[in-house]
């Protein structure tokens, strides 16, 4: 048995069933070990950075580790932006990045790098493997870091090292992956109960660290009659059924969350990480997170726990007063039922006479249609928007996007991963024009493998999140727009069903037939490129940008384009 067989059997009892990657000369003894090996195939992508988005889906799905690999120099390079984005999301993936031969490592060999140094901010563990003597031990210990961490490790392997025999045996030792349960310090539970009985007024904002605490949360916003807001990675798992949801904050926010955090006497932050401090009030907050580094790095706390929001809040509801006056939830509850009414819906009725197709309306229509227990996968940008307004969560969707890492191009190769992952789920890859053609050869992927994704293009023929960028900042949208592109006709080219929808009248029936269709489907949806989405609070300072965007673009001869913008976004105004 030689090192790369050994590599392969460790794989296996960590449970592993696939390794993603692009094959190259230093990994052969790894591929090959894969090929003879029962239980684990090598699932052939067209770009490494594919190959990691991938895993970091599947790992994201399943809760278990996957694998990527790419070959020494460029090979393992281009897995960099999918391990940045699994790294930010949680993921516990571990890459294998091989390297050139161990004797030419600091002689400026043909496509050498420095791995270690690479992979090192992308990563929770990242070691070379010099010896066969290392071995399995350093790769134990890899897995273990990912799946305890929630993150990458990346193990740096020259191929011939890969080669070599192996010197001790493989073992039978398996992993632990269920982590243990962050107990909160009762101090700092006591005083986050004194601080919510002493105020009047409550607002919840929970993010994804409150995933499993679902029936505590609600419980807790019951007692104080608290609403509840959410994050965009919250939402799956908090906003469904939830009689206290007053939306999401945020630039891709909706409802009456902003309000309720911005009026509350005390604002309650359980398990996000929330970034855009812009957004929260900067006073009053009480934070509870299993990460004691994320504790107060957002915003000034006045309460601050450190520990497992589910067991935090089993240990804060025997010590607080529950609160009988619902003015405060009411109103917020009316607040965020008017501005679905009058914002979110604004955007997707009397569509049927409108072209080009708003594309608020394809992602309405795809939520409504789609199964029950779809995994969505949402490209960055605008696609971003339609997801979180749109996409209704029950308990047993997914949506998944480079949230944290705000990568384009995510959306196809997660849905790849998804799908190897899930086969018998409907995978719906939301992607954006720009995203797709970032990493349009892993439409190849998709073909080569015969998965059943569902591939809806929101093609608008602009990068539609930098253009509205560009206006808020006072600048006209410059180097933003491309031409246009048949992404139909391309799919049908490598051998996919391709279909091309222009009128709002076919959006339905197109997306209908193309979900039932049994194999890969690309519905390419042309959709106004003037479509832009609004915050639920627009600053000052916006509005000044965009008059003085409106003013250069109109000084600069672009009266028209203007004009096709204000048309478009008129249903931003409806009802206010």
């Amino acid at each position: 048995m030689n090192v790369a067989e050994q590599f392969v059997q460790v794989l296996r009892q960590a449970g592993v069933e696939r390794v993603y990657g692009v094959v190259g000369d230093s990994l052969n003894p790894v591929v090959d070990a894969i090929r003879r090996t029962d239980g684990i195939d090598w699932i052939h992508v067209h770009n490494e950075e594919a190959a990691a988005f991938a895993a970091a889906a599947e790992a994201q799905v399943t809760g278990r580790l996957a694998v990527c690999a790419g070959s020494c120099g460029p090979g393992n390079t281009h897995l960099i932006q999918g391990l940045y984005d699994a790294q930010r999301s949680g993921a516990p993936v571990l890459a294998l990045a091989s390297h050139i031969p161990s004797d030419q490592i600091g002689t400026g060999f043909f496509q050498e790098t420095h791995p270690e140094r690479l992979f090192v901010d992308c990563s929770v563990f990242c070691e070379t493997v010099g010896r066969a003597e290392q071995m399995p031990r350093i790769q134990r210990i890899a897995i273990q870091r990912a799946l305890g961490d929630g993150g990458v490790a990346v193990l740096v392997v020259p191929g011939d090292v890969a080669d070599l025999d192996a010197v001790h045996p493989t073992g039978d030792g398996g992993f632990v992956v269920e982590r243990a349960v962050a107990e909160p310090p009762p101090a700092q539970v006591r005083a986050l109960a004194d601080a919510i009985n002493e105020a009047r007024t409550v607002a919840i904002f929970a993010g994804t660290g409150a995933r499993d605490a679902r029936e505590e949360l609600l419980e807790l916003a019951d007692a104080i009659k608290a609403p509840i807001g959410h994050t965009l990675r919250g939402k799956e798992a908090i906003q469904f059924d939830n009689p206290f949801d007053v939306g999401m904050s945020g630039l891709l926010g909706y409802g009456a969350c902003y309000d309720a955090m911005h009026e509350a006497e005390l604002v309650l932050l359980l398990g996000t990480d929330f970034p855009y401090d812009g957004f929260l009030p900067g006073r009053d907050t009480a934070q509870v997170d299993h990460d004691l580094a994320r504790l107060g790095r957002r915003t000034p706390l006045r309460v601050a726990v450190h520990g497992d929001v589910g067991a935090t809040l089993r240990a804060l509801r025997p010590q607080l007063h529950a609160k009988a006056d619902r003015g405060f939830l009411d109103e917020m509850l009316r607040r965020h039922e008017r501005a679905l009414r009058n914002v979110v819906e604004a955007y997707t009725g009397d569509v049927r006479q409108r072209t080009p197709i708003h594309p608020e309306y394809v992602a309405d229509v795809l939520d409504e249609i789609a199964a029950e227990d779809a995994i969505f996968t949402v490209d960055t940008g605008m696609n971003n928007v339609w997801a979180a307004r749109y996409l209704t969560p029950n308990g047993r969707r997914r949506v998944m996007g480079s949230f944290l890492h705000g990568t384009m191009a995510n959306a196809l190769p997660h849905a790849i991963g998804a799908q190897f992952a899930q086969p018998g789920r409907q995978v719906i890859s939301m992607s954006g024009d720009g995203g797709l053609a970032m990493l349009l050869g892993e439409l190849l992927t998709v073909r080569r493998h015969r998965l059943p994704v569902k591939i809806v293009v929101f093609n608008n023929s602009t990068l539609g999140m930098v253009k509205l960028e560009m206006l808020v900042e006072g600048l006209p949208d410059f180097g933003t727009d491309h031409d246009p592109v048949d992404y139909a006709t391309i799919a049908r080219g490598v051998g996919i069903e391709g279909v091309r929808i222009e009128r709002p009248e076919e959006l339905r029936d197109g997306l209908a037939r193309a979900l039932a269709a049994p194999g890969p489907v690309l519905v390419d949806v042309v959709t106004d490129p003037n479509a832009l989405s609004m915050p639920p609070r627009v600053s000052a300072q916006q509005i000044r940008g965009f008059a003085t965007a409106a003013g250069k673009t109109v000084l600069g001869g672009g009266v028209g384009k203007m004009l096709d913008l204000a048309k478009a976004n008129l249903r931003n105004v409806r009802g206010v």
